[in-house]
């Protein structure tokens, strides 16, 4: 199986794929000739530029990279091809099979117009808004005096907060319309646009489905999405802090329900807003596998790519509804090259050295290592770290012990800024929403003591001359074992 993708999921999907005995294809850019799941896999095979037009969204170099070595399958993992049409239908054109669900459900799911009038015929609520995209300002402007402001302009075209803009005012509109446009089209190739309510202080919740080519369709409950940067998820967590038994069945039946009226084929995500009294309304449909996958697991005790891989082989589905249950809690923190003091902006360079946490309960998806460089050209996720408890105090007491013993030198990442947010009273009770970080950490600054302490001891010890072993000296092209180093401490 050929993974077209990079990074931390590309080497997730190929830890599976060798548990099931599938020897594996990884396919890299000049930026990545060191990235680890090059070093991963059985084959690989150069794409070209770093430029993502010359590599991982050049559909023909991927083909042939397929072809090439004989690959049979094609995982996409999220991001780059995994929700574009033109891609799935192509590696079925090939006779290769696609990792994910047909390029018609792709197609009709993956623009949000088309997704919205797919579900208004099922009964399931949605937010109110436009149900076809729109180029022409004039027109979008009057419809957003039809919805009422504020009001959120979305590309139809994809996802992850890109092209997406909160609009309160009509001074502002045609700006933020082109604006989103261009992000769009950058982003998906298409800057197709349309409007949709705007929700202040909703939840963000989604549902994890699977569906097979035998009409069986389950959901594997919920994850709580709320705590987002630029419209991008970094914290997720399930079982989510407001869910009842009704309100998860109510939901979970709808997610069903979405997947069977767009007759959905193998692993997505149903995404809904839930506001604060309660109600909750459709929002997409991610047609891939989801970043945050990896709490459902923790709770599930499910391989999620091992089912999506059964699913396209033919099987049916390996549980019920009734079969899936859910255990304990899990958090997943997403850890980006990136500095949260600036914006969140990304901090690309090299990795001088990185140490995993580890211990029980705690897994850690990571698609760096000590001296790899983190390209500028790709989005600057480095991995994400997971944690599962039998409760939630227990998870977050266990994350922020875990994030406090990840140690990664040599670019900003947001990990002090994690540990913050899980530390507040107000994630704590729980009473999280897509606007936690403006309402509780704007304007965020890190507390200095520590490192001011840290730069006490450095000054410290190299005042005090610490009296070094007189052999040093002529070892300069010797191996040095820890004793001969250790100064002091080591008599």
């Amino acid at each position: 199986m050929l993974v077209a993708n990079r990074g931390e999921i590309a080497r997730r999907i190929i830890n599976t794929c060798r548990e099931m005995g599938i020897a594996t294809v990884a396919v890299y850019s000049e930026a990545d000739r060191k990235a680890i799941h090059v070093l991963k896999a059985d084959q690989s095979v150069f794409l070209g530029a770093s430029d993502p037009s010359e590599s991982y969204l050049n559909i023909d170099k991927i083909i042939t990279a397929a072809r090439q070595t004989g690959a049979e399958a094609i995982h996409p993992g999220y991001g780059f091809l995994a929700e574009n049409p033109l891609f799935a239908e192509r590696c079925e054109q090939e006779g290769l099979v696609f990792i994910g669900p047909p390029s018609r459900a792709i197609r009709e799911l993956g623009d949000k117009t088309i997704a919205r009038r797919t579900v208004m015929g099922s009964g399931v609520p949605i937010i109110p808004g436009m149900n076809k995209p729109e180029s022409d300002t004039y027109k979008l402007a009057a419809e957003a005096e039809r919805i009422g402001y504020p009001v959120l302009i979305k590309a139809a075209a994809g996802g992850g907060g890109k092209g997406m803009r909160v609009v309160t005012s009509p001074a502002d509109f045609k700006e933020a319309c082109v604006s989103a446009t261009s992000e769009a089209k950058r982003a998906f190739g298409d800057g197709s646009i349309y409007l949709e309510k705007f929700f202040s202080s909703p939840r963000h919740v989604e549902f994890q489905i699977i569906a097979d080519r035998q009409g069986n369709a389950v959901h594997l409950f919920e994850r709580e999405c709320s705590i987002q940067r630029r419209h991008q998820k970094i914290i997720e967590e399930t079982p989510s802090t407001i869910m009842t038994p009704e309100l998860r069945e109510r939901m979970g039946k709808a997610a069903v329900t979405v997947a069977k009226a767009s007759a959905y084929v193998n692993a997505g995500t149903v995404e809904f807003l839930v506001d604060p009294q309660g109600n909750f309304y459709f929002l997409e449909v991610n047609t891939r596998l989801q970043v945050e996958h990896p709490i459902t697991e923790m709770i599930t005790g499910l391989d999620i790519v091992r089912i999506q891989l059964e699913v396209a082989c033919g099987n049916p589905l390996p549980v019920r509804q009734e079969d899936v249950q859910g255990r304990g809690h899990a958090i997943e923190c997403r850890i980006y090259a990136e500095d949260p003091e600036k914006g969140f902006y990304p901090s690309p360079g090299k990795i001088i050295y990185m140490e995993e946490p580890s211990g029980p309960g705690i897994r850690n998806d990571c698609g760096i290592y000590s001296g790899f460089q983190v390209p500028i050209e790709y989005d600057p996720i480095l991995s994400k770290l997971i944690v599962y408890a039998e409760d939630r105090t227990q998870a977050i007491h266990r994350m922020i012990q875990a994030l406090e013993s990840y140690v990664i030198l040599g670019v900003k990442t947001p990990v002090p800024f994690l540990i913050d947010v899980l530390k507040s009273e107000a994630f704590a009770k729980g009473d999280t929403s897509t606007d936690f970080i403006d309402t509780y950490f704007c304007g965020w600054k890190p507390d200095r003591r520590e490192a001011d302490a840290a730069c006490a001891a450095f000054i410290i010890d190299e005042l005090a001359n610490t009296v070094r072993p007189k052999s040093a000296a002529g070892m300069a092209n010797t191996e040095l074992s820890p004793w001969q180093t250790l100064g002091l401490w080591g008599r």
